[in-house]
């Protein structure tokens, strides 16, 4: 049931609304640029967190809303996420998570105290503490958006903008959860286990960072692993070619839902980098470890289109020059 046609996952991908969503950012960017020179703003639009230069050491600041179908469908879920997905962001470029705040605004109670709930589990899970934010206690929505602060040494960093061409592709996915039951597209590898296992998954991002083993990451986030993968790639301005069938995956007709969803879905636990050949073997060594599915998947080009392979059948998912996923460019305009 699971033996999908590569355009078939192409296209699913290309029109997931985990991808479509992502192209509003660079209008939304344009009109933000500010023409004021900044030599302490290292990166910004385009990473998972903005680094801010603060002497040899840097200050990564990133901040995320969760999707209103998720608050509906399962407030503690949203909120447990609302944390997950913002220490995704510092630990993808290399670094420790130190603090969040938060914004909530509600309008029941019982929503507000469901989604409390799931912040504090995570927070404590991670070791990461909500320290202060603002409350809108009368809003005729419900809504909850989290900032966080972490830090990471200059030259530790992983960056989202320079992967290299010729470099491989490696995936590392938690395959040890369950679909979540509130949410189909969610695949939830990390509330069943004990904080010591997350948090030693979390600091294999900063080992990779340290040893200089990776050329460029990112957490995979809503576009799953081949819409994150692309975003990657758009603003390297590079291309690449994945190998369907190399793509970590867990028993896919047990839990009973097909190849293509499986791409789509927003992991516990997962990343995807680029490295040197010779790098990769001790890159998926360090995830393997701490209980990750690591695996190469493919090869990073000067194409700028994304495409997939299985069985000698070729696909295109995106053509990153045209049109892109998030259209903006980081390299040489929001990262410098």
């Amino acid at each position: 049931m699971n033996e999908c046609s590569t355009e078939a996952v192409a296209k699913a991908v290309r029109e997931y609304p985990g991808v479509t969503r992502k192209r509003a950012i660079g209008d939304i960017i344009r009109s933000l640029r500010i023409d004021v020179p900044d030599v302490d703003v290292v990166a910004s639009f385009g990473e998972d967190a903005a680094l801010i230069r603060n002497n040899d050491e840097g200050l990564l600041l990133a901040a995320d809303g969760i999707w209103s179908k998720l608050m509906e469908a399962d407030p503690y879920w949203a909120g447990y996420c609302s944390v997950l997905v913002n220490i995704h962001d510092i630990a993808a470029m290399g670094g420790k998570p130190l603090a969040m705040v938060d914004v909530l605004s509600i309008n029941n109670e019982a929503i507000c105290r469901d989604v409390s709930r799931g912040m504090i589990d995570a927070s404590r899970q991670f070791g990461v503490p909500v320290v202060g934010g603002h409350l809108h206690p009368d809003t005729p929505y419900n809504v909850i958006d989290v900032a966080i602060l972490g830090i990471v040494k200059m030259d530790h960093t992983i960056f989202s903008h320079t992967a290299r061409t010729g470099d491989r592709i490696v995936a590392a996915i938690d395959l040890d959860g369950r679909v979540h039951p509130s949410c189909i597209l969610n695949w939830d590898s990390v509330t069943m286990k004990s904080a010591d296992a997350v948090r030693s998954q979390i600091a294999v991002l900063q080992s990779l960072g340290r040893d200089s083993l990776v050329s460029a990451g990112k957490d995979i986030s809503n576009p799953g692993v081949i819409g994150t993968l692309g975003m990657l790639l758009e603003v390297s301005e590079k291309g690449a070619v994945v190998d369907l069938d190399e793509i970590p995956r867990p028993d896919l007709d047990a839990l009973g839902i097909t190849f293509e969803h499986w791409v789509r879905m927003y992991p516990g636990m997962g990343f995807v980098m680029t490295a040197r050949e010779s790098d990769v073997a001790e890159v998926c060594r360090r995830f393997e470890a701490v209980g990750m599915s690591a695996a190469d998947i493919g090869v990073v080009d000067d194409s700028r289109m994304l495409k997939i392979r299985r069985d000698g059948e070729l696909a295109s998912v995106f053509d990153l020059e045209k049109e892109g996923i998030m259209r903006i460019r980081a390299k040489g305009e929001e990262c410098r």
